[in-house]
């Protein structure tokens, strides 16, 4: 290799990286792992990772919308060549940034290695492709709903015009830019209505607003290089925490009502997976919720494992052999459950769930309804997502709320490059969930959501809730419209009774039932008699016991029990031959095949089951009796699915400990000493193998700025070695582009397949 002055070498990655502390090195590691995998052999090996195409992309995802605008100005400016001093970049941002948030971003993109110099700022050529639009771009007065109005009002014609610059370049040629061209010719009259602004005679620019509009995307001033500022409106925390409770017990209703549901009336499973429309609205209906609610609810209890599709037992009376969606045997210790455990279980599926539950009931390409359970719904990044937005919104201070075009603006400024899937729609879904969910309220983060998104101990997140809830009451208040209002959560020994005998008419922080007929029938079907409901009432209601309710129990358990059926296979006996005779002389005496045996007693091969069932739906009332002929609750449980065993998720990577990184650093520092060493040595090795440093990259940027050819080894991915003379064209990204006299054009090298380089005399 031809020994060149050092003071000639170009100032390249490899030696700016050599000039890095080890903790400079290792904190590079971690915030780009993509550079450590495999371990890079030198510090050579690790620049050209660095300035690949695909890991610098990967790198700016994370960055702000200043921190980009900075690798444009400087990529525009001289940062890929000859550098751009810190000056001249203040001059550049122009007072738009204080300067100390520009200092802060330079760091972030130091870190990185994506800017890089010390006299002069430098900055890594393909990280001016994560950009997203010109650092000058042209931008338009009308607001997002002006743009949208406008666009609605378009031709196919001019919608496909600007359509085809959103998702390209935003600079347009064409003839029609022309002054005197006719206004009737689709440039103009978008030019006209301000969604093209006009550059030069055949020149046009879609402004950027406008482009994001047509993307989806959230609508943001790409001038503004600081963070959109969120109007202060500072709540209680214990009004945030008491909205967010609210909303928790308002779940933990509808999840528990889905899951009598299903018990109940398993739901068929799709073929393609899922569940079909027409189910999701029956249970829609059935709780007493909207088909989006259900949605949410449905996708929770999939994912916290309370319910899965299988072969439930016992089948449904017309199964069809296909699965079906009901309960797991893990619903029934959920129920068991105290009101925090039951939340923490949702609020921690819904963090990390891998789905995107607001995307059921939309429309697919094929325009169809995307139905709950799903792949359609399927987000691998939607726990990812869901995080940022919640920690965007927790950084506004305890107690602090924000709308959700607040919080879709500072997500937009902190990262640009996710605007297209997360825009304003996603995010305003994104907390809806969360304040569904019971994390958000009154537009703040609670305590207990700041808990679990922080990954807090359970023990302090249980602690959080707990202290959110309202304390559970042990009384209500009976209505004379036979009404009973609950004016707030009942102990579960009471809440279990009311439930029994009375149904929910409506719920909310104050929850009404309604005691009917039917209820009251329930409970004394379930065992109780009339004086232990009497007592129930009298005991705990803080108003006077209407005498309606008292002479509804009392009407109902006369004629309740009169009629009792056992088993004998099956048997009907009643006290009152002629109620007896009424039975075995209506239809449902043949759907039974009712025998009479006696004046008193019938019996049936039908089970015991059945005839309660059938009897009571001819308009009678019987009640089920033991062999003592004491009553007791025949009602049959809930269907029940095995939980199913989860498929092995795909485990990501384990991220190296800060020590396996310092570790890898003294790797590079090493094998950097011994490929200084092989230089001084020799230089080209006689097996062929590899002798890159940073001098190879030295050389090859000189042949490309003094116009030079040099020899080149190289390894071919077939691992074929040769020698070549080359004309260097361009070097950067971990690729050499040449001219190549034998074949006549220009031909790419991977620089770490390059074994030598040697100036030609």
């Amino acid at each position: 290799m031809t020994d060149i002055d050092p003071a000639d070498q170009p100032y390249v990655l490899a030696t700016w990286l050599g000039e890095r502390s080890d903790a400079e090195l290792a904190d590079l590691l971690r915030l780009r792992p993509d550079l450590a995998v495999p371990p890079p052999a030198n510090l050579s090996v690790l620049a050209s990772r660095a300035e690949q195409r695909a890991s610098v992309l990967r790198a700016t995802d994370d960055l702000s919308v200043l921190e980009l605008t900075l690798v444009g100005l400087l990529a525009r400016d001289g940062g890929i060549d000859s550098g751009v001093s810190r000056e001249r970049l203040g001059e550049l941002v122009a007072g738009r940034a204080p300067a100390r948030a520009v200092d802060r971003a330079l760091t972030v993109l130091r870190d990185r290695a994506l800017v890089w110099g010390s006299r002069l700022l430098r900055v890594t050529p393909a990280a001016r492709d994560a950009v997203g639009w010109r650092i000058d771009p042209a931008t338009t007065d009308l607001t997002a709903d002006q743009i949208a109005d406008a666009l609605s009002a378009l031709t196919e014609d001019e919608r496909r015009l600007l359509t085809t610059l959103a998702t390209s370049s935003p600079i347009g040629r064409t003839r029609d830019a022309a002054p005197g061209t006719s206004p009737d010719r689709p440039v103009q009259r978008l030019l006209a209505s301000g969604l093209l602004v006009w550059l030069d005679e055949q020149t046009v620019e879609l402004p950027h607003q406008v482009g994001q509009v047509l993307r989806g995307a959230t609508v943001t001033d790409p001038g503004a290089l600081t963070p959109p500022t969120v109007r202060g409106r500072k709540r209680p925390i214990a009004e945030v925490n008491a909205a967010a409770a609210g909303e928790a017990l308002e779940l933990i209703r509808h999840c528990e009502a889905v899951l009598a549901a299903l018990g109940d009336s398993p739901a068929p499973t799709l073929k393609a997976g899922g569940l079909g429309v027409r189910e999701s609205r029956r249970l829609a209906k059935a709780v007493g919720i909207d088909d989006g609610r259900v949605g949410l609810v449905l996708e929770l209890l999939a994912g916290a494992g309370l319910i899965a599709s299988g072969a439930p037992d016992p089948l449904p009376a017309s199964d069809t052999g296909d699965d079906y969606w009901a309960p797991t045997v893990v619903a029934d210790s959920w129920f068991d459950a105290d009101t925090a455990h039951r939340w923490q279980l949702l609020a921690q599926t819904w963090i990390d769930l891998p789905r995107r539950p607001w995307t059921v009931g939309l429309r697919d390409p094929n325009d169809k309804p995307i139905a709950a359970l799903s792949e359609e719904v399927r987000a691998s990044g939607a726990p990812r997502d869901r995080r940022f937005v919640l920690d965007v919104l927790a950084e506004l201070g305890t107690g602090a709320a924000a709308t959700p075009d607040e919080v879709a603006a500072l997500v937009a400024w902190r990262r640009p490059r996710w605007s297209v899937r997360l825009g304003s729609s996603a995010i305003g879904h994104t907390l809806a969930e969360a304040t569904a969910v019971g994390l958000v309220g009154r537009g703040a983060i609670a305590s207990p959501g700041r808990s679990l998104l922080h990954d807090g101990p359970a023990e302090s997140v249980l602690a959080d809730m707990a202290a959110a809830l309202p304390k559970p009451i042990d009384y209500v208040l009976v209505q004379a419209d036979l009404t009973v209002v609950a004016p707030g959560p009942l102990v579960p020994e009471l809440l279990a009774q009311i439930q029994l005998v009375a149904d929910v008419e409506s719920a909310g922080a104050a929850t009404v039932y309604r005691v009917g007929e039917t209820s009251v029938r329930r409970a004394l079907d379930a065992g109780r008699t009339a004086a232990e409901l009497h007592a129930l009432f009298a005991s705990h209601s803080k108003t006077p016991v209407p005498q309606a309710l008292t002479y509804l129990i009392d009407d109902v358990a006369r004629r309740h029990g009169r009629l009792r059926a056992g088993v004998a296979r099956s048997f009907v006996r009643c006290d009152d031959p002629a109620t007896l005779a009424e039975v075995l002389a209506s239809p449902v005496a043949e759907a039974l095949a009712l025998r009479a045996l006696a004046p008193t007693v019938a019996v049936s091969q039908a089970e015991l089951g059945d005839v309660l069932e059938k009897l009571r739906g001819a308009g009678f009332a019987p009640a089920g009796e033991d062999s003592s002929g004491a009553i007791v609750d025949l009602r049959r449980p809930g269907a029940r699915v095995p939980k199913r065993r989860e498929r092995t998720a795909r485990r990501a990577p384990t991220p190296p400990t800060q020590e396996q990184y310092e570790q890898l650093v003294r790797q590079l520092r090493a094998g950097e000493r011994a490929a200084a060493t092989s230089q001084r040595g020799g230089g080209v090795r006689s097996d062929g193998s590899r002798a890159g440093s940073a001098a190879t990259m030295a050389l090859l940027q000189l042949a490309v700025e003094v116009g030079r050819s040099v020899r080149i080894g190289y390894v071919d991915a077939q691992g074929i070695a040769s020698v070549r003379i080359v004309d260097p064209v361009s070097v950067g990204g971990g690729q050499l582009d040449a001219f190549d006299p034998a074949d006549g054009a220009i031909r790419r090298f991977t620089l770490h397949r390059v074994t030598s380089v040697a100036l030609v005399e």
